[in-house]
């Protein structure tokens, strides 16, 4: 990381030599896997376990990676079948929470047998501890925030190139920062305070850019502004994080709560934004207030709300398990588009102190942070080895 930074030309560091240890986002394969609600999984998964013979195979969608008859090792933590999906009769797994788009918080039935690509390193190390950014593709013109931070485990998609996973911490339980070795020992000579790793992803997402090689972070020489960024980089992370870690849900201040003045209707079909009555509308359905930060929030120059809403109301193929779905729209998907309102209105408003901290950082100079080059060490998962998992066919691995 020696000489990426310093002097007033603006070089800052790659987030890959901040946070090595990545991986690329996960490939489901098949999209019936993932549901805006539990239940729906459980009548998908129900369907196809009472389906038989061609018409499972048909059901289940083969592809190269996945298919009925192939024997798959469980996920780290999931007490799932490890045989031929072909000879399942079991009950459905019971579904976890994953980000499966931007700011989009849905369920997945945690069967590696069902996903292409599922990234068991970071089911590994997924618990009540952990936090994952994930790098945001550039996108030509586009002022959304290059990365992403979750408390449950992200797919990873991007409207970009395919974004990159990085958990904060290489083992369960915060146990071994995922930081370049001597980062922390670097920033501790300017910054004395500066020994958490949520200090650093605090200020990663605040002074984080999109550049071409991915995301890259500046890193000022002034200890005021550092303290400036890292605070707003605080609440940055903790409105997205919507309360899973201090139990604060995010609120919008004066009293602006959206509410839904409108009954959303049974089937809505389109979403339109009164930029004037400052209202989401959902055919008949109304909530305000919506403040315009939260309907022009975009990521990858998609935007944020109308891509939640497509994603619930898109017509599936006709006989496929994804054709299995609520018959109406279900009250708490009227809650989940409150709060994302309000994150998104949130989000939206720090905007301009992202911008001003950015222009504080070229005012006051770089930092020219000297650690030693990353071991190729760093950038692979570390060896859990804390519990048995299952292999395929039943027979246990050791890792």
């Amino acid at each position: 990381m020696s000489g990426q930074g310093g002097g007033a030309g603006g070089a800052a560091v790659p987030l890959d030599e901040i946070m090595p240890w990545s991986t690329g986002p996960l490939r489901l394969g098949r999209g019936w896997v993932v549901a805006p609600d539990a239940r729906t999984l459980r009548a998908r998964w129900d369907a196809l376990v009472a389906a038989g013979g061609e018409e499972r195979a048909a059901l289940f969608e083969e592809t190269r990676a996945r298919g009925p008859g192939r024997p798959v090792a469980a996920l780290p933590g999931q007490a799932t079948g490890t045989g031929p999906f072909a000879e399942e009769h079991g009950r459905c797994p019971e579904p976890v929470r994953i980000v499966h788009g931007p700011f989009d918080e849905q369920w997945i039935l945690p069967d590696h047998r069902l996903i292409d690509v599922a990234r068991p390193e970071l089911w590994r190390v997924a618990d009540g501890r952990q936090l994952f950014v994930v790098e945001q593709g550039r996108v030509p013109g586009d002022d959304g925030p290059p990365v992403l931070v979750s408390g449950v485990l992200p797919e990873g998609r991007s409207a970009g190139r395919p974004g990159r996973i990085r958990p904060l911490y290489r083992r369960p339980a915060g146990c071994e920062p995922n930081l370049a070795p001597g980062l922390r020992a670097a920033l501790r000579e300017r910054f004395p305070d500066a020994a958490e790793p949520g200090d650093v992803l605090a200020w990663v997402a605040a002074a984080g850019r999109p550049a071409a090689r991915g995301c890259e972070v500046p890193f000022t020489a002034d200890p005021g502004v550092w303290a400036r960024g890292v605070e707003l980089g605080r609440q940055l992370v903790g409105i997205q994080l919507r309360g899973v870690r201090d139990g604060e849900r995010p609120r919008l201040p004066g009293g602006r709560r959206p509410y839904v003045r409108s009954a959303v209707p049974a089937r809505p079909a389109a979403l339109v934004y009164d930029a004037e009555e400052e209202a989401l509308l959902l055919d008949g359905g109304r909530i305000a207030p919506v403040p315009a930060e939260a309907w022009d929030f975009r990521v990858g120059g998609v935007r944020v709300l109308e891509d939640w809403f497509a994603r619930r109301t898109a017509e599936p193929a006709a006989g496929t398990l994804g054709a299995i779905r609520p018959s109406v729209w279900p009250q708490e998907w009227t809650s989940e588009l409150l709060e994302l309102v309000t994150v998104l209105a949130l989000l939206g408003q720090l905007r301009g102190e992202r911008e001003e901290l950015g222009e504080e950082i070229a005012r006051t100079g770089w930092h020219d942070l000297r650690v030693p080059r990353v071991p190729p060490a760093a950038r692979a998962p570390a060896s859990v080895l804390d519990h048995h998992e299952e292999g395929p066919g039943g027979q246990f691995v050791l890792l």
